[in-house]
């Protein structure tokens, strides 16, 4: 699933492509992923409009045209955009399709239809509705720490919550507990505050290294964090230990028997 360094490498591909371009036609094959209108509004409310820029907030990339109305899109599982002219080059799986006055086409891909697309009139008042927390990346520390404090809940499951932190999912968390040698079943309320800030700072230098070298998510490279290790049954090539799947919060989470512990 593409998480926040994923995201954030669509966002370059999408401003490449969309920015400064008229939205001469709309076609929507398939409006499953649309979720606030029908495929004919959804046409005709881009229709004529100018993309003039982009916001990445986590996992969620706004669209911004030329009314100050926006385009959410939430790539899900495994969406995906392809930029092309040719009608033979258009996605198997594309749902919909930005048509631009200069020929190209900008279609949006999604096999398995669990993303989420809306056409918002006010961007912030629906972030506001949906809780979304601070983007990993502009995460302060003294907002980190204070929204972890006393949690009782997993370390897993506060990473993940979008409201606390926008943009992790489940296999950066995964690594991130890996490489702090901490069980993501850990209690919160059981870390001290030099681990506390030791997550903080490793959110900061993954997302960072990550974003930096703008990974797509479909062809990572082999040494690229979780690669190296989270194989259920694999060996950690560091400590020799077995690597064992479970759940927490909900989620299939890989964790390394005896590297990761438990906290206190």
């Amino acid at each position: 699933m593409p998480e926040l360094p994923e995201v954030h490498n669509f966002k370059h591909y999408f401003d490449a492509a969309a920015i400064g371009q008229r939205i001469a036609a709309m076609t929507v094959h398939d409006d499953k992923i649309i979720r606030n209108m029908n495929g004919p509004t959804f046409a005709d409310a881009l229709t004529g409009r100018t993309i003039t820029g982009s916001i990445r907030r986590g996992k969620y990339l706004f669209a911004q045209l030329d009314n100050d109305h926006d385009v959410l899109l939430h790539f899900g599982m495994n969406g995906d955009l392809n930029l092309y002219q040719e009608p033979e080059e258009r996605g198997r799986f594309e749902r919909f399709a930005f048509h631009f006055s200069d020929g190209n086409t900008l279609g949006f891909d999604d096999s398995r239809k669990f993303a989420r697309i809306l056409y918002l009139e006010d961007r912030e008042a629906y972030i506001r509705e949906v809780g979304l927390g601070p983007d990993a990346l502009d995460l302060e520390e003294d907002y980190f720490l204070n929204a972890l404090a006393g949690r009782k809940t997993t370390l897993k499951g506060i990473l993940l919550n979008q409201k606390i932190v926008a943009g992790l999912g489940n296999l950066y968390v995964d690594d991130l507990c890996y490489r702090l040698r901490l069980h993501p079943a850990t209690r919160v309320n059981h870390l001290d505050q030099e681990q506390l800030q030791a997550v903080y700072r490793k959110i900061i230098e993954m997302m960072t290294y990550a974003t930096e070298n703008a990974p797509y998510y479909r062809d990572y490279p082999e040494e690229w964090f979780w690669h190296t290790w989270r194989k259920e049954g694999g060996v950690d090539p560091e400590t020799g230990g077995e690597v064992k799947v479970i759940k927490v919060a909900g989620r299939t989470t890989y964790f390394v028997e005896g590297r990761q512990r438990m906290g206190e």
